[in-house]
């Protein structure tokens, strides 16, 4: 199979780029370079510059390059941003998905990957979010992904598409250290910038109901939410057949929504203990007040995606925080602990 990765040059995405070369499976990576670097995608790997709201440079491209799956991660992704720019989001995320769904039953596509996120939850009261959990995002962001999971699923059943929604935790680390986060709206860069900046890490609240008062969260190493991209995608290619082909032979595709993540949680706390041992700063956080709409715990349950793909987590928690940190010092040799 021929595979376009959508937002391939962004950091989860060159990271599946990488994971599904590494696999042996052909990519095509479709960017249009906002915030993704080209020079993170492996030089023998085609990158077209468009947008996916460009339907026609879209249906050019699946047909010049015989495209039989599809992994769509481009999305615009900040919370707060899309708190103030509502419109932008939907159009980015939900009216791009719709066109770029429309190309790809046209071409006759076989397999869709989308990427989703932990935020369609909201605050979810529970010990550990499955898949039945309710969805109640709290944010425009989140509401996209989950119309987004709702446009996938829908033209799968009407078309036989054979479809993945994976419904990523938090993310972090780097596989190698070109390939690490450069945005500083996730809690590991945010706290490494801090430490550069010789300023103490915050804390967004420390009274939640939690054993440290801090929040919990799920983290997964970037390689391995990488690493379930490719087994999500040979998953639906073995369903959808080699040939592609959507609802050719008029039975329905493959449909899967899995949490991604390691089913074990982190207090903020313990994770920037983590980050002060990796890092030797050995700089006490400052508390200050809990940020509106932050849940107490979200942990994901991780069944499904082991019964379903087989796939599970192998990286823990100084893996990330090391790998993450000699990523940062590859971009910012001015943070070395002296």
């Amino acid at each position: 199979m021929t595979w376009l990765i959508t937002g391939g040059a962004g950091y989860i995405g060159a990271h599946v780029v990488h994971a599904m070369t590494e696999a042996g499976e052909r990519v095509v990576v479709y960017d249009d370079l906002s915030t993704g670097i080209s020079e993170r995608v492996p030089r023998d790997v085609p990158v077209v510059v468009g947008s996916t709201l460009d339907g026609d440079r879209v249906a050019r491209i699946l047909a010049e390059h015989d495209v039989t799956g599809v992994v769509h991660l481009a999305a615009k992704k900040q919370v707060g941003e899309s708190v103030d720019l509502p419109l932008h989001y939907y159009r980015e995320n939900v009216e791009g998905l719709r066109v770029l769904l429309e190309a790809v039953t046209a071409a006759g596509v076989g397999a869709f990957v989308f990427s989703s996120s932990a935020a369609v939850y909201g605050m979810p009261d529970v010990n550990l979010v499955t898949e039945e959990t309710p969805c109640v995002p709290m944010s425009p962001y989140g509401e996209t992904k989950l119309a987004g999971e709702w446009l996938v699923r829908a033209t799968g059943r009407a078309t036989g598409l054979s479809t993945a929604s994976l419904r990523y935790f938090n993310v972090a680390g780097a596989a190698s250290p070109e390939l690490a986060d450069l945005g500083v709206s996730n809690l590991v860069p945010m706290v490494f910038e801090q430490l550069t900046e010789h300023a103490p890490p915050r804390i967004f609240g420390d009274d939640y109901p939690t054993p440290d008062g801090t929040c919990i969260r799920d983290y997964i190493h970037v390689a391995d939410l990488a690493e379930a991209h490719v087994a999500a995608a040979r998953a639906l290619s073995s369903s959808s057949g080699s040939s592609g082909s959507s609802g050719s032979s008029g039975s329905p595709g493959r449909d899967l929504t899995l949490n991604i993540g390691r089913g074990e949680g982190v207090s903020v706390r313990e994770m920037i203990d983590t980050i002060n041992a990796v890092t030797g700063y050995d700089t006490p956080p400052t508390v200050t007040s809990r940020r509106p709409g932050d849940p107490a715990r979200v942990v994901a349950s991780v069944d499904r995606v082991a019964r379903e793909l087989g796939w599970k987590a192998r990286r823990d928690l100084h893996d990330m925080i090391t790998s993450a940190w000699q990523g940062w010092l590859h971009h910012h040799p001015e943070a070395a602990h002296t």
